[in-house]
């Protein structure tokens, strides 16, 4: 991004801010202020790339969220728009995929600070130490976290997710033997990992093509608590909250103090996603898990925001 670019979003957030403040009291007042839920992959000072924030850019988040946000985990989100009123706007951290380098600055503050996180994790990387296909591609194989690293950062209170077993693109798998070894099976394998049951899980990628018909049954069949999303999106009161949607960090301030203003731009233009399971998988049977799915999505039509983060 130009530095005119940065400096013209930094000024209209500036500018923008007495509105945003007003807006966000009446919300809370109507008992319908927004639950936040950022997520993050790596926080770190070497090898930049568009998925990495640098720890001053991440505490400087996390300090405006403590600051203007109650933070609350997961499960309070899907219970207070289980409950049709939140009076406070909130907020909960979140990181996928599992980075070595994320156990330098971020989590120990986080822990801490005791902020509320949630952090999905993919199994087989986590057991192998095989760097992400996409860190490959790039030409930086950067070091995941270990099965140590994750008892750690669960012992120290920070929950564990599931992000998979192998950081799958769903859009791409076409049988339900596939789908479910990745969700069902890396739920076992992770729950065995940390000792603890497993509540949450991040679709990787995270955008409606890969939130599909079988990803949904099939995490609804896992005992998941909820679904988390990547595309972009405010958990408002009276919605689904199987549906844990949720917004980039993004490392650019005023984007970032944007989405949490609560943009009504961004919240119209959200895709509908369908996390019900379907009145067949109610029946599902072992006989079935080889199907031959199509590469359909629980989703209704609508323009998609662009991404370029491996999620």
């Amino acid at each position: 991004m130009s530095l005119f670019r940065q400096i013209a979003i930094d000024a209209r957030a500036h500018l923008m801010g007495p509105l945003r403040r007003r807006r966000l009291k009446r919300l809370a007042r109507d008992g319908a202020a927004p639950l936040n839920v950022p997520f993050y992959h790596r926080v770190a000072t070497s090898h930049p790339n568009p998925w990495t924030m640098h720890p001053v850019q991440f505490r400087r988040h996390i300090d405006y969220l403590v600051d203007h946000m109650q933070p609350v985990d997961l499960a309070t989100v899907q219970h207070r728009v289980d409950a049709g009123v939140n009076h406070h706007p909130t907020f909960t951290v979140t990181f996928d995929d599992g980075y070595a380098d994320n156990m330098d600055d971020a989590l120990p503050m986080l822990a801490e600070r005791q902020i509320p996180t949630t952090y999905f994790v993919t199994t087989d990387h986590i057991s192998t130490g095989r760097p992400f296909a996409h860190d490959v591609k790039a030409g930086q194989p950067l070091p995941v976290n270990t099965v140590g690293h994750v008892r750690e950062i669960c012992d120290a209170g920070i929950e564990i997710g599931l992000h998979t077993k192998r950081h799958v693109d769903f859009a791409k798998i076409n049988t339900t033997a596939q789908v479910d070894d990745e969700i069902i099976g890396g739920k076992k394998d992770l729950e065995d990992i940390i000792g603890r049951p497993v509540r949450y899980f991040a679709v990787p990628f995270g955008m409606p093509p890969q939130i599909t018909r079988a990803v949904v049954d099939a995490a609804h069949r896992a005992g998941l608590k909820g679904l988390c999303s990547a595309f972009g999106a405010y958990n408002l009161v009276g919605r689904d909250s199987y549906h844990i949607r949720r917004f980039h960090g993004d490392p650019q301030f005023g984007r970032f103090v944007n989405w949490l203003s609560f943009d009504p731009r961004k919240a119209a233009a959200e895709p509908i996603v369908d996390v019900t399971p379907s009145v067949a998988d109610e029946h599902h049977s072992n006989d079935a898990s080889d199907i031959t799915l199509p590469f359909s999505t629980a989703i209704a039509p609508a323009s998609l925001p662009p991404t370029a983060l491996p999620q």
